[in-house]
């Protein structure tokens, strides 16, 4: 459980229904972790990190998630869009340290992009919904601040290499 946490839910409904079941599962979790849910809607995958960013600098939630769905066709277009959305994603959870929940789905047909949405299967937006709610724990976690070495060498005047063997090298 989180206290007074918020979470805005970014959703591609491009494929209206897949887009509808991810957002079912998702807020079901959410409000389940008593998180408050908002949930707005972009044009498609390559939108939902802009989205992410500009919510992220004008309003400063404390978790995303990006829901949507890219279905292979037959142009490389669904390579485009499922690496960039991606990309864009680890770019502000890595560069901008924000706590993102990927519930972008990339199958191959529509098929399986039911199995994955449908919160009676494989519901892949409460999976979103929980990989947000576990990176918004590490990062405000007390004891992860606390914990947090001052500086990236080891203690220790001495690096141990390898085995353990005689190859210590000191610094």
């Amino acid at each position: 459980m989180l206290e007074s946490k918020r979470v805005l839910v970014v959703v591609a409904p491009f494929y209206r229904d897949i887009a509808d079941m991810l957002t079912q599962g998702c807020v079901d979790r959410l409000v389940e972790a008593e998180v408050e849910a908002t949930v707005t809607e972009v044009p498609g995958a390559l939108e939902l990190p802009i989205a992410i960013r500009l919510a992220d600098e004008m309003e400063g939630y404390d978790g995303y998630v990006a829901l949507g769905c890219v279905i292979r066709g037959e142009t490389s277009h669904y390579d485009t869009v499922s690496n960039e959305s991606a990309r864009g994603i680890m770019e502000l959870g890595i560069g901008a340290g924000l706590a993102i929940g990927n519930g972008i789905l990339t199958v191959e047909n529509m098929e399986q992009a039911q199995v994955r949405a449908d919160p009676l299967q494989k519901n892949k937006g409460a999976d979103a919904a929980d990989a947000c709610i576990a990176l918004m724990k590490m990062i405000n976690s007390e004891t992860a601040q606390a914990n947090r070495p001052s500086s990236f060498l080891p203690d220790s005047e001495h690096i141990q290499i390898a085995d353990g063997d005689s190859d210590t090298r000191h610094v």
